[in-house]
């Protein structure tokens, strides 16, 4: 008899809870450049209805699984031993607006200087075009989104966006899953730097449209074209501390 030869898998599956994935995707992206010291909030929506959501007090780069929390579609905290941040409404308010399945927020470096200078950055690489949505910049600055104001206003303006500059303040991401939020908060990261660099240079020549174009295209039409991106990072994470997933 002949031995079958199994199937190539196509990439190794993480297979971890999902406040590990939370875990997982805060220091993955603490590794990219998100990281504000104590700012920053990620939202992970659950099949029962609740968000599993990052504590207020500690950093990105130190989080474990244990220490996620849970909170309810309000705001209301469900579980967990440290407390939630009171400016996660503006989170609230996108889930409930937009069905978000994972909200991510931060104030990397590069993505905030754009933020800051009410840009768009050009895209100049492969990778600044692996994600080539709309980039939504928000230029109105009224305080801190844990009033639900302010938050309903950056949600209004972000329109069918999934990714945006929020003015003097950030960078805001949603995704349908983790590896998808993973995917555009990197990229976005990726372009803003590369973009300041290009740009420090007194020219730069961006992609072809055409070219960007294409790409979304066959992004969209293969939304797991760049499954394993994730997976690989989050394993580089878990072998330098294992505790991550503790």
């Amino acid at each position: 008899m002949t031995k079958t030869e199994p199937a190539l898998a196509k990439y190794p599956v993480l297979d971890v809870s999902p406040q590990a994935e939370l875990a997982l995707l805060a220091r993955v992206l603490f590794n990219e450049g998100y990281d504000d010291h104590l700012s920053g909030h990620i939202t992970y929506k659950q099949p029962d209805g609740t968000f599993l959501v990052n504590p207020w007090c500690l950093t990105w780069d130190e989080l474990t699984a244990s220490d996620i929390c849970r909170m309810d579609a309000e705001g209301n905290q469900l579980e967990g031993h440290w407390e939630i941040s009171k400016a996660v409404m503006l989170h609230i308010v996108l889930h409930q607006k937009r069905n978000a399945g994972v909200v991510v927020h931060n104030h990397p470096r590069w993505g905030t200087i754009w933020a800051d200078a009410h840009r768009a950055p050009g895209i100049y690489d492969q990778t600044s075009a692996m994600w080539a949505g709309e980039l939504a910049v928000h230029t109105t600055y009224e305080g801190a989104v844990n009033k639900v104001s302010n938050a309903s206003d950056v949600v209004d303006a972000l329109g069918d966006a999934d990714v945006a500059l929020l003015g003097n303040h950030g960078v805001l991401v949603l995704g349908s899953t983790i590896t998808e939020a993973y995917m555009r908060s990197m990229v976005l990261e990726w372009r803003c730097r590369q973009a300041w660099h290009v740009e420090a240079l007194g020219t730069g020549v961006p992609l072809d449209r055409a070219v960007v174009d294409n790409l979304r295209t066959m992004i969209d039409a293969h939304p797991t074209a760049f499954n394993g991106h994730f997976e690989a990072m989050a394993r580089r994470v878990i072998r330098r501390d294992p505790g991550v997933l503790d």
